[in-house]
């Protein structure tokens, strides 16, 4: 699959190119996002925490639209993710954890620095994050394990703290940063 650019939304300062492709198999689905950047703006080191408030990739998988839940993954340059199920009622939106997250229902992933050390604060020339979403993992979203011809609502976006207020990219074009513009989502076909 070609790279795909984010594209730069909302008004930060910081203008890194950022790009990602995705796949599937049939187990789940696959993501590689790689972002230039300056600085690993980063602390946080536990699984769950608040990820959206450092530097960031996050992924949101909508596969029925007859309901605004979703699925939210967001994962940190230094490894650390938060897996979100989201409930959105016209911009009131509330998470819940994954149940029995392990075995079929975990996701996999890595992340790798360029140019400097995997720490928080590190001076660094980018990174990249590659991840597995299973899809047992979003089984009771309904339309969960795609077929040819599926359509799944989708965005793949960043966010980057580098430069004072938040920077954000987008590969679905959303309302300002609100990366729960749920109905801008773009549209992934299963092929």
């Amino acid at each position: 699959m070609e790279w795909v650019p984010l594209a730069r939304v909302g008004t930060g300062r910081s203008r890194y190119a950022t790009r990602g492709k995705a796949l599937y198999s049939t187990t789940g689905i696959y993501f590689l996002v790689e972002a230039e950047d300056e600085r690993l703006t980063c602390t946080l080191t536990e699984d769950f925490s608040d990820l959206f408030r450092e530097d960031v990739i996050e992924v949101f998988l909508w596969p029925d639209e007859r309901h605004p839940v979703y699925f939210e993954y967001e994962i940190s340059p230094l490894g650390y993710e938060l897996p979100v199920l989201v409930s959105n009622n016209a911009g009131q939106f509330c998470g819940w954890l994954p149940w029995h997250f392990y075995k079929t229902r975990k996701t996999r992933l890595a992340t790798v620095v360029r140019g400097g050390e995997k720490q928080p604060h590190a001076a660094v020339a980018g990174w990249t994050v590659e991840f597995f979403i299973p899809f047992a993992l979003l089984v009771g979203l309904g339309n969960s394990l795609p077929q040819p011809g599926t359509q799944w609502r989708v965005n793949l976006c960043r966010i980057d703290y580098d430069v004072g207020s938040p920077s954000h990219w987008s590969w679905a074009p959303v309302a300002g940063n609100n990366f729960h513009d749920y109905t801008n989502f773009g549209r992934l076909v299963f092929r």
